[in-house]
């Protein structure tokens, strides 16, 4: 089950996005605060026998909806949840414009799931980053 999660506790959210970013204890804590206290922010979970397996975190923009976050605990991963995620916020969400950011190891997924890829070349020394950008007016 997939739904609009808003009641994570600190801990679980930290732990989650503690998967999915640098781990930087400040950066994790600021991230934790935004999606609680921004109105631009939305965030979903995915469930598994009644327990939380994955986050999607959101920043709704005029013009576009990033992509900011996705995080499938370690025990769960490679079994299709974020696939899941990005599909669920694709066809349940009035997204017209969805936009990621990512390094390397993931543009393949991005690119399976439609997403077009943008090199942004190296962002940080030695780190190329891409941007990927879905479309629901191109269908």
């Amino acid at each position: 089950m997939i739904c609009k999660v808003s009641d994570l506790s600190d801990q679980v959210l930290y732990e989650f996005l503690s998967y999915c970013m640098s781990p930087v204890a400040e950066r994790i804590e600021t991230e934790c605060s935004n999606y609680k206290t921004r109105t631009n922010r939305e965030l979903y979970g995915i469930y598994l026998n009644n327990t939380l397996r994955g986050i999607i975190g959101l920043i709704q923009g005029e013009s576009e909806t990033e992509l900011k976050h996705i995080a499938i605990h370690p025990e769960f991963r490679l079994q299709g949840l974020g696939s899941k995620l990005i599909e669920f916020v694709i066809k349940s969400t009035e997204i017209n414009k969805l936009v990621a950011e990512t390094d390397k190891d993931a543009v393949n997924f991005y690119k399976k799931k439609g997403f077009k890829i943008i090199s942004l070349g190296e962002k940080y020394p030695g780190v190329e980053r891409f941007k990927c950008e879905y479309s629901n007016n191109s269908l």
